[in-house]
């Protein structure tokens, strides 16, 4: 199980989101919606978690081949359409390195088969509690 802890004080739309392991980062709302764009949006933040494990699932894959791939760039657009209810996420990837077209082929395949592509092409089911301390 995957766990973060998230907290808001009295600063608008600042929040700060911990790890477990002590890791910490700032997620903001833009200018434009009231926040001080101090950090991530939360839509930010869901596109950097795709690009994150695409990246981190190619690469560890490359590797365990021995292939010659010396940097990979993942680039990711997300789009909601609201009327359609819909969200559309577009991915470039850019493999810089010595690959023929069916290490490339298998690169792509690879990227789609990471954890968090996967979650976001299934059905997500969200539990809420809550508590007044």
């Amino acid at each position: 199980m995957t766990k973060v802890f998230s907290s808001i004080g009295k600063e608008l739309y600042k929040i700060e989101i911990k790890s477990p392991s002590g890791n910490v980062v700032i997620s903001d709302e833009p200018i434009d919606s009231g926040g001080k764009d101090k950090g991530f949006s939360p839509f930010e933040l869901l596109v950097s978690a795709l690009a994150a494990c695409t990246s981190a699932t190619v690469r560890m894959y490359a590797d365990r081949k021995g292939w010659e791939l010396n940097e990979i760039k993942t680039e990711i657009e997300m789009e909601r359409d609201e009327a359609a209810n819909k969200t559309t996420f577009t991915r470039k990837i850019d493999f810089i390195g010595n690959l023929s077209q069916e290490q490339i082929a298998r690169l792509l395949a690879v990227a789609n088969a990471c954890p968090v592509h996967k979650i976001l092409s299934n059905q997500i089911e969200i539990n809420t509690t809550a508590n007044v301390l």
